[in-house]
């Protein structure tokens, strides 16, 4: 029996059922032997059909199908696939085999279309991120005019300064990141938590992957380090008396 029917119908190992093809027609009388959990399949996800798996005999009796089947599944040698395919396709006209992965591929379009669309946000919410970044930096620059203007009088060098200010901007986009992995981690683990239980199911909705973590932090940091150049290098430009504002 599929886990779900047994929290929802309160069934308990060993419990007797009687399952027929309609309502009162005739019966097949079974034994609950097992529970099944499903995998995380994300063409199953949306599907709120219970499942009942049976011996094949009792499966035959309750369908009356006599001797057929719908659908079968052969497990293949690895790297013979594609023979396995092609020998069945040419016995005889009226059935078709497909590889696992295409069913897989065509059952999974609409995942597919929902993961380009997550793709577009995330790309139009790292620009804006990028934008709200750099406003920071170069304010943040900007607010350290008179601590430039007194580094510059007692003789600080004019490289000193651009590489500390380079520096600086550099931590705060590296804190940044680190911000958004937390809020990103903890989103993900809540949206996670809320639609398996919604759906039953052990399937990952949302996941924070290594890629797009090592894009995140790079972008950041080359976007603050090159915010906090262009500032850092136009404020060693100007002369101490302009920075304090005379």
């Amino acid at each position: 029996m599929d886990d779900r029917l047994r929290e929802d119908a309160g069934l308990r190992l060993g419990d007797t059922l009687v399952l027929r093809p309609r309502p009162g027609g005739p019966g097949e009388r079974v034994v609950v032997g097992a529970f099944t959990r499903r995998n995380a399949d994300p063409s199953e996800v949306a599907r709120g059909e219970y499942r009942v798996r049976l011996h094949l005999d009792q499966l035959q009796a309750l369908a009356g199908y006599e001797n057929r089947v719908d659908r079968f599944a052969v497990q293949a040698h690895p790297g013979r696939a594609e023979r396995a395919v092609a020998a069945v396709n040419a016995q005889a006209f009226g059935f078709r085999a497909y590889r696992s992965r295409d069913v897989a591929v065509k059952s999974s379009r609409t995942f597919e279309v929902v993961r380009r669309f997550h793709r577009a946000i995330g790309v139009i919410t790292v620009a804006a991120g990028a934008t709200f970044l750099l406003c920071i930096l170069l304010l943040k620059v900007e607010e350290r005019r008179r601590d430039v203007a007194a580094l510059k009088l007692v003789g600080v060098s004019r490289r000193t300064l651009v590489g500390a200010l380079v520096l600086e901007a550099s931590a705060v986009a590296l804190a940044g990141s680190a911000a958004g992995l937390l809020i990103g981690e903890v989103a993900a683990r809540v949206v996670n938590a809320h639609y398996q239980g919604v759906y039953r199911t052990p399937l990952v909705f949302v996941l924070v992957t290594p890629d797009v973590l090592a894009f995140a932090v790079a972008l950041s940091l080359a976007l603050g380090a090159g915010a906090g150049y262009l500032a850092a290098r136009r404020l060693a430009g100007t002369p101490p008396a302009a920075l304090f504002g005379r």
